[in-house]
């Protein structure tokens, strides 16, 4: 949402002329890098978000470990990575703000545009500090348990098994000696048991 605004109030507003003039420039001392780098810091942050929210609902779905382990670390670089453009476009465009002219824009047009384009990448640093950092306590926490785990564990160790594991028959004989012999092959005739049979 903030890359939104961003880009969007450059976009917007962010080109003005004076009144003898038909070009518009950059509203940013009339240095159109400045507005070309917010549109297109704001552009590629947007896409990038929408990038990462995509694998972050796939990532329940990839089974290798070091795939959702370079996931992970891909999250925690892009995000420290953007942390730093934004704050290299905040500083960029505070200081072409300041020493914009006053007589380039004598009405002022879109000096709500540029604060708030100024203001936004300002909060789009922390927004991605935090990313990075969420994104390391995730590493972290998959570090500590077995979402990279790669050793097996045998699930009879478990204690949370709902069973018991399994046994050879030969082996619950002799040790346990539960197991029992099936029933004789004349256990069910009925005339050995007294049972007489009905003929419909």
């Amino acid at each position: 949402l903030f890359s939104i605004v961003v880009f969007g109030s450059i976009v917007n507003e962010g080109y003005v002329n004076r009144l003898d003039e038909s070009q518009e420039h950059c509203i940013f001392n009339r240095n159109r890098n400045a507005c070309n780098y917010g549109i297109t810091v704001g552009v590629l942050a947007f896409l990038s978000c929408l990038l990462y929210l995509a694998l972050d609902a796939y990532f329940p779905q990839i089974s290798s470990v070091k795939d959702r382990k370079k996931a992970v670390l891909s999250d925690i670089g892009v995000s420290a990575f953007w942390a730093f453009l934004w704050f290299v476009g905040f500083c960029f465009l505070t200081n072409q703000w300041q020493v914009s002219k006053e007589e380039d824009n004598p009405l002022n047009e879109g000096g709500d545009a540029a604060r708030a384009a100024i203001t936004f990448s300002f909060f789009s640093i922390f927004t991605w500090v935090g990313q990075a950092f969420l994104a390391y306590q995730r590493f972290r926490l998959g570090a500590d348990s077995a979402l990279f785990s790669q050793d097996y564990m045998d699930p009879s160790q478990d204690s949370g098994m709902p069973y018991a594991p399994y046994t050879n028959e030969e082996d619950a004989t002799d040790t346990v000696g539960t197991y029992q012999q099936p029933p004789p092959a004349d256990a069910f005739d009925t005339e050995t048991q007294g049972y007489q049979t009905q003929n419909y």
